[in-house]
Order: structure tokens, then sequence, then C-alpha cells
């Protein structure tokens, strides 16, 4: 399958980090300032993005407090609309804002709740992206909790491995258990290394029948015929939607402040 230009695509040489945030959350108000370990978790975020070693790190900002917050910690913030439909909008904008000359070749999207982020993933999903073949790359590890295998709220990626065993090709994303049969089972990561002409093309797409009905926007790529590709990794970031997850995530970084769950 062709990738999203028609030329061959080198390596990317210039990523950019982008990590989206908003202040909108039902479950847990005002999530992205939450404390944790003497910092918003944004910040903590932000923290594994710079560790990761991989380039610029920004925060697109739906809100003015959380720009406060990233640049008092010596961050670097950028404003974007607040009503954005998703984070992947969110980090185009940004990008726009911030490079509309085209100087960055690959985008990770990192979400701003994944403060416990082992810090070499963001390097494992932009890996993915040395294949030419490939638009977008990203995470997932085995399933190890037979209770993820039947929730709907675990991602499942359902990927043809390749012959090393340590990845593979995307075929699909779904909240039900899949595929059926004896094998593993894999927790998708939301974690996305993007080709920056594969961003671009990604957002202009309208939603797609797959997504809305999953509610998972990956699946609007596979299904414009876009390539995902997926690196298979021995953790999972927490991602903190609710008091408990942030109860955890405080407990977590008090005894690690590196993050690894």
């Amino acid at each position: 399958m062709a990738a999203s230009s028609e030329l061959p695509l080198a390596r990317p040489e210039n990523p950019i980090i982008l990590i989206p945030a908003r202040l909108q959350s039902v479950r847990l108000p005002n999530k992205p300032l939450a404390d944790i370990a003497g910092e918003a978790m944004v910040v903590q975020v932000m923290r594994r993005a710079e560790d990761a070693c991989l380039g610029r790190v920004v925060v697109a900002c739906g809100e003015a407090e959380i720009a406060d917050v990233v640049t008092a910690a010596g961050g670097e913030a950028i404003l974007t609309r607040p009503n954005h439909a998703s984070g992947s909008d969110r980090i185009y904008e940004a990008l726009m804002q911030l490079d509309p000359d085209g100087i960055y070749d690959a985008v990770v999207n990192l979400q701003g709740d994944l403060p416990t982020l082992d810090a070499g993933l963001p390097g494992a999903a932009l890996k993915l992206l040395d294949q030419p073949e490939v638009d977008i790359g990203t995470l997932a590890s085995e399933i190890s909790d037979n209770q993820e295998r039947d929730n709907p709220n675990i991602v499942k990626a359902v990927v043809s491995p390749n012959t090393a065993g340590d990845g593979g090709r995307a075929l699909y994303f779904t909240r039900s258990t899949a595929p059926s049969g004896d094998g593993p089972l894999y927790h998708h990561i939301g974690l996305y290394a993007f080709r920056r002409a594969a961003l671009a093309r990604f957002i202009a797409l309208p939603p797609s029948p797959l997504e809305e009905r999953e509610r998972l926007e990956q699946l609007r790529a596979l299904e414009a015929g876009m390539r995902i590709d997926v690196a298979f990794v021995d953790t999972v970031p927490l991602g903190v939607d609710t008091p408990r997850d942030l109860a955890r995530a405080r407990e977590i970084l008090v005894q690690n402040p590196g993050g690894r769950v």
C-alpha cells in the first residue's frame, strides 16, 4: 500500500512532541492542573516528554490557565481554540501556529493525562516511521489481566504481526474482545507519531462510520486507507481519568519521580 505521499518518504529527522490539554474533563474537573508530587499533571507529562530527548516539546493548551502553569514550570505552551473536537485537531492548530513553514517533519501526539509514561515510549512510536509505507505509528502491550480482555474501556489493537514479533500492521481497533480464538490480545496505548503530511490529511477527513460507532478516531485513518503500524511494548502508562487514577499516579510519582509504573 502506498503511503500518504506519492513519493517515497524519508525517515523523519526533525520531530516535535505536542501535548494537547484542556480543562473540560467531566470525571475529573481541571484534570491537567491536578497536583501530582508537587507539580501539575500536565507538567509531569511534559517532563516525561522532555526525558524522551526527541526534540522540542510544546503543550497545546485549550485555556490560559494551563499555559500559565506550563510556562511557570519552565515549559513551552501555546494557546489553541478551546472547542476542538479532538486532541489531533488541537495539535494540528498548534503545529500551524508554531511551524507554518514545515520545519518539523513528524509530530508525536502525547496525551496530557499520562504522567507515569515511560520516557522511551514516544521514541518507540516514532521509530515506526522509519518505514516509508507507514503514515502513523502507535503502541500496544499484551494484555495480561483477564479483566481487561472484556472491558470496553480498554481499546484492543488487532495487529498483523511482523516476522520479528515485536509489532506489526494495525488492521483494526475495537472496544470489543478481539480477535477471537487462541492467542494474545493487545491493549492499545493512545500515543501517536504522525508524519506531518499524514496528520494534515487525517484532520481534514470527516469522521468515519466505524469511528463514530466505536468512538475511536484512529479508525478514521484506517477507513481512509492510511497505514498505522504498532510497536509492542512491555509497559502501559496509567491514564488518569478518575480520582482513583489520580491517587494511584500520586503514589507512583512519589515513589518514583521518573514516572514509570
